[in-house]
Formats: C-alpha cells, sequence, structure tokens
C-alpha cells in the first residue's frame, strides 16, 4: 500500500498537494492520503479535508482520502510524510514580522530574528513527530517543506534517530522556471546545478541541449523575484563578476539597506507580509468551503510558497519510481561541497533514487560568497543548539551572529518580547 500522510494537512496548500498526486496517480498509484492536523487547525482541516475529497472523487481514482487529528492513529505504516507546518499559526507570523521590524531591523518569516524564532517553535514540535516516525513507520521517508527548511532538516538529522529525511524548498523550482524562461525553453530541457543552503543557494551551473549556457544565463539575470520577494533589480554588473546566480532571498544580503527600507515602509503603511498573508488565505478558505468546487482555484498561486506541494510530489514519485532525475534538495553534505562538513544540510543539486538524494559536484564555490555561506551555517547550526537546550545565551549567540541583526542592542530587545509574544509555544525556554 503507497501512503501519504501529510502533517499539516489543514494548510492552504493542501489542494495543491492533492492536485499533484492525482495527475502523477499513473506513476505513483496512491492508495490512501492522510491528512493531520492538531485542535487549532481543525476548522480548516475539515475545509480543505472536504475539498480534497472533491478533487479526488471528481478525478475518479481509488484514493481514500482520510481526515485525523489522531497523528499517531496516521503514522501507521506510512510510505511518505509530508510536513507543512506553521506552528502558532499566522498570527505567530506576524509576530515574526513585527516586532523586529517595529526596531527597523528584518522581519521576515525564514530569515533574522523571525525565522529564528519559527525554527525554535517548530524544532521541537518535528522531533516528536519523527519519534512517532520512528516506532509507527520506520521505513518512511520524511519529506519536510515547513518553513525554515534548512534549519529543520539540519536539526531532524543532528538530533533525531531518522536518516530518509529531506527538505524541499520552492526557490529553486521558481528560479528553474526564470532560467527557463530566458533561454525561451521548456523547463524539461533545461539542467540547473545549485549549491549552498536554503535561502541561501547559488546556481553555478546552467546546462541545455548539453552545452553549459552559464554565462548566457547569467548576463540576462535581472528583475527575478518571486511573489513574497521583489525589490531593486540585480546589477548585472554585479552578477557577472559573482560568477554565479543569486537568489531573490539574496537581496535582504546583497542590498540590505535598499530590501529593509522597503520592508519597514510596507510596515508602516500596509502591514506585514503576513497579515496580507492572513487576508489572502481567508479568502483561499471562503472559496473552498464551495461545496460546487472541486480544483485547485487559481489564487493560490499568488502564495509565497506557491508550487511547494507540487515540487514534493515530483520528489516522492522520483524516489518511489527510482528515476535518478535530478532535483535540488535539502540533504546531508556528504563531502561534495568543501564549504561545509561532511554531516551537515545543504541545500544542492542531487539525483533522486530509491535510496534517496545523491548529491552531486555543482563547482567550487566563489570566494566572495563563501563567507556568506558560512556565517549563515553557523546561524543555523546555533539556533537547533538554543532550540534544543532552551538556553537563553545560545539563542542570543544565534541571534548575535546572523547577519540581518547585527546589533547587540536591539538583539535583547527583541529576544525578550519575542521570548514573551511566543511563551505559549516555548516551555523548553528560561533566561
Amino acid at each position: 500500500m503507497l501512503k501519504i500522510v501529510t502533517i499539516g494537512g489543514g494548510s492552504s496548500y493542501t489542494p495543491e498537494l492533492i492536485e499533484g498526486f492525482i495527475r502523477r496517480y499513473q506513476e505513483l498509484p496512491v492508495d490512501e492520503i492522510w491528512l493531520v492536523d492538531c485542535e487549532e487547525g481543525k476548522e480548516k482541516l475539515d475545509i480543505v479535508g472536504n475539498l480534497a475529497k472533491r478533487m479526488v472523487e471528481k478525478s475518479g481514482l481509488p484514493i481514500a482520502v482520510n481526515l485525523t487529528l489522531d497523528r499517531r492513529e496516521a503514522l501507521k505504516n506510512a510510505t511518505f510524510v509530508t510536513t507543512q507546518m506553521r506552528v502558532g499559526l499566522l498570527d505567530a507570523r506576524i509576530k515574526d514580522e513585527r516586532i523586529p521590524l517595529s526596531y527597523g531591523l528584518f522581519g521576515q518569516e525564514t530569515n533574522g530574528a523571525g525565522g529564528m524564532f519559527k525554527a525554535f517553535r517548530t524544532i521541537p514540535v518535528i522531533l516528536d513527530i519523527c519519534k512517532d516516525i520512528e516506532e509507527l513507520s520506520p521505513d518512511a521517508w520524511l519529506i519536510n517543506f515547513t518553513n525554515p527548511a534548512g534549519i529543520i532538516t539540519e536539526a531532524v538529522n543532528r538530533y533525531s534517530n531518522i536518516n530518509k529525511v529531506i527538505g524541499l524548498c520552492n526557490v529553486p523550482f521558481d528560479m528553474h522556471t526564470a532560467i527557463a524562461k530566458i533561454l525561451d525553453r521548456p523547463k524539461s530541457d533545461v539542467r540547473i546545478f545549485m549549491g549552498g543552503l536554503n535561502h541561501m543557494s547559488y546556481v553555478t551551473k546552467v546546462v541545455c541541449d548539453g552545452k553549459d549556457v552559464t554565462e548566457y544565463v547569467i548576463s540576462k539575470w535581472g528583475t527575478h523575484s518571486m511573489n513574497n520577494i521583489s525589490g531593486t533589480e540585480w546589477s548585472n554588473a554585479f552578477v557577472r563578476e559573482l560568477g554565479v546566480l543569486p537568489s531573490p532571498y539574496h537581496r535582504y544580503y546583497y542590498m540590505a539597506k535598499e530590501s529593509l527600507e522597503e520592508a519597514v515602509d510596507k510596515f508602516k503603511n500596509h502591514g506585514t507580509r503576513a497579515e496580507n498573508v492572513k487576508r489572502l488565505e481567508t479568502e483561499l478558505f471562503e472559496l473552498y468551503t464551495d461545496i460546487d468546487l472541486a480544483e485547485k482555484p487559481k489564487q493560490l498561486e499568488q502564495r509565497g510558497g506557491a508550487y511547494y506541494s507540487d515540487a514534493a510530489c515530483n520528489l516522492i514519485s522520483s524516489i518511489y519510481n527510482d528515476k535518478g532525475d535530478l532535483q535540488i534538495v535539502n540533504t546531508l553534505n556528504r563531502g561534495v561541497m568543501a564549504e561545509f562538513e561532511y554531516d551537515e544540510v545543504v541545500e544542492i543539486s542531487a539525483m533522486i533514487t530509491s535510496n534517496g538524494p545523491v548529491p552531486v559536484a555543482v563547482g567550487k564555490m566563489p570566494k566572495c560568497v563563501k563567507g556568506l555561506l558560512n556565517q549563515i551555517k553557523s546561524f543555523e547550526v546555533a539556533t537547533c543548539e538554543a532550540a534544543i537546550t532552551g538556553e537563553y545565551n545560545k539563542a542570543l549567540l544565534a541571534m548575535m551572529i546572523n547577519p540581518l541583526v547585527s546589533s547587540q542592542k536591539y538583539a535583547i530587545k527583541i529576544l525578550d518580547e519575542m521570548f514573551e509574544a511566543h511563551k505559549k509555544y516555548l516551555p523548553r525556554f528560561t533566561k
């Protein structure tokens, strides 16, 4: 039996996941999909779960969709477990963004202080899930696209006994799409090689028709952005000298002043990104309640994480069918990137086999990006250690070494205020 369990099944992204399994049924014949959520998410689970059932019914496929608040019941004999959680829901994300921005520093759900606190809330929960998987479905693959995906995958690898875990992000998917558009070719004709860390990875090589077209793509790289990240166009002279393609998230580091000014202005005049997402999600769930709706609504693509779920279905199919195709995932380095330790998690191009990802050589990173990569990895590791120990000083260290904070005075103020704001979800921490 091919059984898929989705933790965080009440997510607004779930219809995209269901659509992905329906479209791939001939190569990925799923028998059961279990959508799991907690008591706080029960209403959303019921709404999105019933939409999922209507989608499957419309497809005519023999896939059973089950809804439950009992995680352990769902996990028995699972083949794949996907996680798409938001501990504290969007209200917690709003705090992650508002509090740093009120001090004139970045407030973002996966980077800086906000990303760190999202990791603090999520790591204990994901490790509890891992314990259940070890007991109830020890052969299952854990596919995590809960943000911050790199830190969460690092924590699972460091602090659980699960070794069949892969982290996934939609940024490489989005960059692949943009590069194919530059080349005016279908994505299937274009291979991209990426290396680095989650939200900190670079495209090192682009191949089309067997030819290296990296220099051409670099010469055209300019305005590429995402639904949740826009901003100043890249200086092409800078990108050419950098020698690798930066992602939209790199704007936070290479255009820090401009990006921060834009974020603070939006915060003061239009509210946070999280508040806008909450309004969009409310509209989506109003659509989902329509009993005549039996497909993924187009509006879902306006979410910043659009295509996460499609990337997850693609990954699961490649493992199940031992395809050996190239995908960008968060997995153990295994010595492929000299910039990181052998057993550290990196975001890298890998061949996807039935035994999991096999990282491929993506080339040596330019010296000009190594320092930033290592600084972010040290932040990820320090964040994991703080989340596990609950030690205030370790949390302060993690925040202080993040380049988006860079202020002792405000780091302490933000840390104290965010611990107070999120204390319901951080029982492990004491000052």
